[in-house]
């Protein structure tokens, strides 16, 4: 698969975002080293897949693999009290979307995409690489030791695809856009768990000071809280004892998990409502959450993490095969669309997401209910119709970045509530 005049890319970090990388750029005729550290955590937040994410992985050859280790999801339930709940279903939207999406162990998934890029031909090195600031034309480089395991005198580009870590924007002192939120996301997985609601069902339910997840996979349960800093202290001093306070103090989370097992340690998520004004430079891009990690709610991260890899091998592609025009400043010229691209895909999911948190999502879903028992018909209904499809489309990533849903979203955000206040549904 690899062409001598493609480009030399070192991708460091495989996860989802540098292994789908990998496996296109290697498709595309370029030789790529991919490092790994091999360090992965017990459990990584981004167990539950969007509709958005399913073609994707089609494009890159895993979906059949990536259904075997994981579980079907049909859909979504958020309940913000006991009047306010909203169901759906992704096969109800199927015209405009695919009508499934997958919860998947992410040790496992993680290991599907790995095993592909390096079936396609993609050279894994397994030491943790270092990047430095560039002395030349290069912003950004390998440290001499990962360029000496690459068997080039120096690569053409660098990727980073470290994640949350974010070592290129750390390095290089980028600042992030940042959103309002603040909080603190803790988590486990549980077996011996009560489920009565549809099997694959992710259900979020707002808390006091924050919401949770429940997203089962095969023979477990992902149970997580997203709390703001001043619920979080009072929870407890450790993640362990806000984690157990959370689900002792919330009865639909105690009838689940009261008497389960847990089967991990309790993770931590902080850093994250951010977007790096700034992803590629002379020499180097950075891609997935390295670039911006909006939030666990709707769960995007990995949707956003295969999309990226699609944009930037996109860019990249008129290098296939003319390798001596790719100087770094040129590789960063051919990268800008990407930048742009996954910058207002990034924005669009904050956005999107602040719906949610303010409660101007559940207030339209509130009004709409409203507008039904009032007035019903074969009109209403219709709009209706109409306006669940968009928000599903939103919700599913799959027109996260259309002119039209957003537009529809913002007009009744501020004339289509009906006199539902926003304010009583907001997660504090």
């Amino acid at each position: 698969m690899r062409n001598a005049k493609g480009l030399r890319v070192a991708i460091v970090g495989a996860g989802p975002a540098g292994a789908a990388l990998a496996t296109l750029l290697v498709q595309d005729g370029h030789d790529v080293v991919l490092f790994d550290d091999e360090r992965r955590p017990e459990i990584v937040v981004g167990e539950s897949l969007i509709p958005a994410g399913i073609p994707p992985l089609r494009r890159l050859g895993v979906e059949d693999a990536v259904a075997a280790i994981g579980m079907h999801k049909p859909g979504a339930t958020l309940t913000w009290s006991p009047t306010h709940r909203f169901s759906f279903r992704f096969a109800r939207y199927e015209k405009w979307m695919v009508p499934y999406a997958y919860n998947v162990p992410r040790r496992e998934f993680d290991a599907v995409l790995l095993a592909r890029a390096e079936a396609v031909g993609a050279r894994r090195v397994t030491m943790r690489a270092g990047l430095t600031r560039g002395g030349g034309d290069a912003e950004l480089v390998l440290a001499p030791d990962a360029v000496a395991a690459t068997g080039w005198p120096a690569p053409d580009l660098v990727v980073d695809a470290t994640g949350r870590a974010r070592v290129s924007a750390r390095l290089l002192e980028i600042p992030a856009t940042t959103g309002p939120r603040n909080d603190v996301a803790h988590f486990a997985h549980y077996d011996g768990y009560a489920w009565d609601a549809e099997p694959g069902q992710v259900l979020i339910d707002r808390l006091d000071g924050g919401w949770s997840w429940r997203i089962p996979l095969n023979a477990r349960l992902s149970v997580g809280v997203v709390l703001n800093r001043a619920a979080a202290a009072k929870l407890g001093a450790t993640p362990e004892e806000r984690l157990a306070a959370a689900i002792a103090a919330n009865p639909i989370l105690h009838a689940t998990v009261g008497g389960a097992r847990p089967l991990t340690d309790v993770a931590t998520y902080s850093n994250y409502q951010l977007i790096s004004t700034r992803g590629i430079g002379p020499g180097w891009a950075a891609i997935g959450d390295a670039f911006g990690f909006v939030d666990p709610m709707l769960s995007p991260g990995v949707c956003v993490a295969l999309r990226s890899a699609e944009m930037l091998a996109a860019c990249l592609a008129p290098f296939r095969g003319s390798r001596e025009t790719a100087g770094p400043a040129a590789l960063a010229k051919a990268s800008e669309p990407y930048a742009r691209e996954l910058t207002h895909l990034l924005a669009a999911w904050m956005e999107l997401i602040a719906y949610l948190y303010d409660g101007r999502m559940l207030a339209l879903f509130r009004a709409g209910s409203d507008m039904m028992a009032e007035r019903g018909g074969r009109f209403a209904q219709a709009v209706q119709d109409h306006i669940e499809a968009n928000i599903a489309g939103l919700a599913s990533g799959t027109s996260i970045t259309s002119r039209y849903s957003l537009g529809l979203l913002r007009f009744l955000g501020r004339h289509g509530l009906r006199g539902v206040s926003p304010a009583t549904l907001a997660i504090q």
